[in-house]
C-alpha cells in the first residue's frame, strides 16, 4: 500500500509556480520550435488529389493567371510559355519541372543566431498577428488607428513569448508614421526590439531594398553573407482571382535573387474570390500558388520558398469574410496534402472574424491553429493576436492565443506519449495497488513539476476561489500581464557600432525621401 502519512509539503501549484518563476511575469516553456510528431490529417483519398492537381493544371494551361509585371512578363517569354498580353498560360510539365526544383526545407538565420529556424520538413514555426490596421485592448475598449507605440508594444511581446519563432509584418500598422518612411521606423524598431527572423513587405523596390539593407546591418553581414543564405523573407498574396500585382512580384524577384526566402499565399475566399466549392478554391489557389514559383525557380534555380494557404469563406448572407469555420480547416488539411505532393514548405494561419478576445475568438483562433498542425504546416502566420478577419491587433488577445501555442508544443513533447519502463510505471502502480493514491509516491515526487502542462493564463481555481480572488476573466488577466510584460521588457542585446549604424541607415533614407507615395 502507498504511504498515506505526512509528507514534506511539496512547492507546486500556484505557490511552487511563482517560487519557480522569480522576477519574471509568467513561467513560460522554453524556446524549442516543435517537430510535428504526428501523422497529418488527409481528407483526400489518391484521386481526389490526383483531381486537384489536374484541375490546378487546367487552371495555368486553358484559362491562365495575369501578370501585370512587365518583367516577369519578359522572363514568360524566354522561357517559352504563352503570353498574350498579360496573360500568361503554361504548361503542367513547364511548372513542375520549375516546381521540382524547390527545397522542400530550408533555414532562416536572424540577427541571433540562435533564433535560427527550420522552415520545411516536420518543423512548426508560430508568428505574431501581421498588418492589422487596427488596434484594441481593454484598457481603452474601442478599435482605433494603429500608432508606433501599439507596434511597438505588439513587437514587444513578439519578442517575449518564446512561443512565438518569427517576426512576420507589422504586428498593428502604425498609421501615425507617413507610409513614405514607415517601413524605416518600423523595421528599425523591429530590428532593436527583437532579434527573431525578419520579414519585408513586397510593395515597391524601395521598401524591399531597404529592408534587405536593415537586415544586413543588423546581423552584422557583409553583402556577400547576406546573399549567401536567407536572412529574412517576404509574403505575397495573388489578387484573386487569377491574378499576381507588380510590387508583390517584384519584391519577390529581388528577394529571390539575392537568397531571401519567399512566401506565396493566394487569400481565396470560397464563394466570393473563388468557387463556393472548397475543392474549387483550392485548385485555384494551388494554381495562383505554383504559377509565381515556376517563375521564381526558373529565375534562380533552387532559390527558398513556401507555398501558402488562405483559402477560407464568406458569409453567404453579408459577404464577410469568415474562419476557423469547418471549411476553413478541411481547405487547410486538403492544401497542407497537397503540399506534400508538390514537395514545398507550407504556410497557414491562426485567425478568426470575431471582435473582441472572446470565446468566439479562441474558438475560432483553436480550430484555425489545430487545422494548420493537422494539415502539417510549417510557418503558422498570425499565430497570436489577430481579430476582426485581420482588421484589429489585441495584445490580450495576443496573450490569449499564445497559451494555445503552450499547449500545442507540450502536446508534441515526445514526453506526453513516451512507452519507456519508466512510463508504463509497473513499480509505482504495484506500490500503490488497489486501494492508495499516487500523490506521495516517490515516482510522482520525482516528476511532479514537469508532468504536466502548466498554464501562465488559464484560472484552474474552483469558483469560490476565482471569486474570492477577485472573479477576473480571462482577457482582463491577459490585459495584467500585458502591462506587466511591457513594464519590464529588456530589449535583446545589439552592438552599440550596428545600433548606430542602422539608425544612420534609416536618417538617410528618411533625408532621402523613403519610398514613393502618391500623398
Amino acid at each position: 500500500m502507498a504511504e498515506t502519512g505526512t509528507h514534506k509539503r511539496r512547492g507546486g501549484g500556484r505557490a511552487g509556480a511563482a517560487a519557480r518563476r522569480g522576477s519574471a511575469v509568467l513561467e513560460q516553456m522554453p524556446w524549442n520550435p516543435p517537430r510535428n510528431i504526428d501523422r497529418p490529417i488527409e481528407p483526400l483519398s489518391e484521386e481526389g488529389v490526383q483531381a486537384i492537381h489536374d484541375g490546378a493544371m487546367r487552371i495555368l494551361e486553358e484559362i491562365g493567371i495575369q501578370f501585370f509585371n512587365e518583367e516577369a512578363l519578359g522572363i514568360f517569354k524566354q522561357a517559352g510559355v504563352k503570353v498574350e498580353g498579360d496573360l500568361v498560360r503554361m504548361d503542367r510539365e513547364f511548372v513542375m519541372e520549375m516546381v521540382a526544383k524547390a527545397p522542400r526545407e530550408w533555414t532562416l538565420t536572424p540577427r541571433n543566431p540562435e533564433r535560427k529556424i527550420t522552415v520545411g520538413g516536420d518543423v512548426m514555426l508560430f508568428g505574431n498577428v501581421s498588418s492589422p490596421p487596427n488596434y484594441w485592448d481593454l484598457e481603452q475598449n474601442k478599435k482605433t488607428a494603429g500608432t508606433r507605440e501599439q507596434c511597438r508594444n505588439l513587437l514587444k511581446l513578439t519578442q517575449y513569448f518564446n512561443c512565438i519563432h518569427f517576426a512576420g509584418g507589422y504586428p498593428v500598422e502604425p498609421v501615425d508614421i507617413h507610409a513614405s518612411v514607415r517601413h524605416l521606423d518600423v523595421l528599425y524598431d523591429k530590428l532593436t526590439l527583437t532579434d527573431k527572423a525578419m520579414h519585408a513587405y513586397s510593395l515597391g523596390k524601395e521598401r524591399v531594398e531597404d529592408v534587405m539593407e536593415m537586415v544586413r546591418i543588423a546581423g552584422g553581414h557583409s553583402h556577400e553573407e547576406f546573399d549567401a543564405s536567407p536572412k529574412m523573407y517576404t509574403n505575397i498574396n495573388s489578387t484573386s482571382p487569377l491574378k499576381h500585382d507588380e510590387p508583390m512580384i517584384d519584391g519577390s524577384l529581388r528577394l529571390c535573387r539575392r537568397g531571401q526566402g519567399v512566401v506565396v499565399t493566394p487569400f481565396t475566399l470560397a464563394g466570393a474570390m473563388a468557387p463556393v466549392t472548397m475543392a474549387g478554391a483550392v485548385a485555384q489557389s494551388i494554381a495562383e500558388s505554383l504559377c509565381a514559383i515556376a517563375l521564381f525557380q526558373y529565375v534562380v534555380p533552387g532559390c527558398p520558398v513556401a507555398i501558402g494557404t488562405f483559402t477560407s469563406n464568406v458569409d453567404m448572407k453579408s459577404g464577410a469574410p469568415a474562419f476557423g469555420t469547418p471549411e476553413y480547416m478541411r481547405s487547410t488539411q486538403m492544401t497542407g496534402q497537397m503540399a506534400r505532393f508538390y514537395g514545398l514548405p507550407m504556410r497557414a494561419s491562426g485567425v478568426c472574424a470575431a471582435n473582441v478576445p472572446d470565446g468566439q475568438a479562441m474558438w475560432e483562433t483553436s480550430n484555425s491553429l489545430w487545422s494548420a498542425v493537422q494539415s502539417g504546416a510549417n510557418m503558422i502566420y498570425h499565430a497570436a493576436g489577430w481579430l476582426e478577419g485581420g482588421l484589429i491587433a489585441s495584445p490580450e488577445k495576443f496573450i490569449m492565443d499564445c497559451e494555445v501555442l503552450q499547449m500545442i508544443q507540450r502536446y508534441m513533447d515526445p514526453a506526453v506519449n513516451a512507452t519507456g519502463p519508466d512510463e508504463i510505471a509497473l513499480d509505482a502502480i504495484r506500490e500503490v495497488g488497489n486501494d492508495g493514491h499516487f500523490f506521495g509516491i516517490q515516482h510522482t515526487q520525482d516528476r511532479y513539476t514537469t508532468a504536466f502542462y502548466q498554464p501562465f493564463l488559464s484560472d484552474w481555481r474552483n469558483f469560490e476561489a476565482w471569486e474570492a480572488a477577485g472573479a477576473t476573466w480571462t482577457a482582463e488577466r491577459a490585459h495584467k500581464m500585458f502591462k506587466e510584460i511591457i513594464g519590464s521588457f529588456e530589449e535583446p542585446p545589439m552592438d552599440a557600432a550596428i545600433r548606430d549604424e542602422l539608425a544612420d541607415f534609416v536618417a538617410r533614407r528618411k533625408a532621402e525621401g523613403g519610398a514613393p507615395t502618391d500623398f
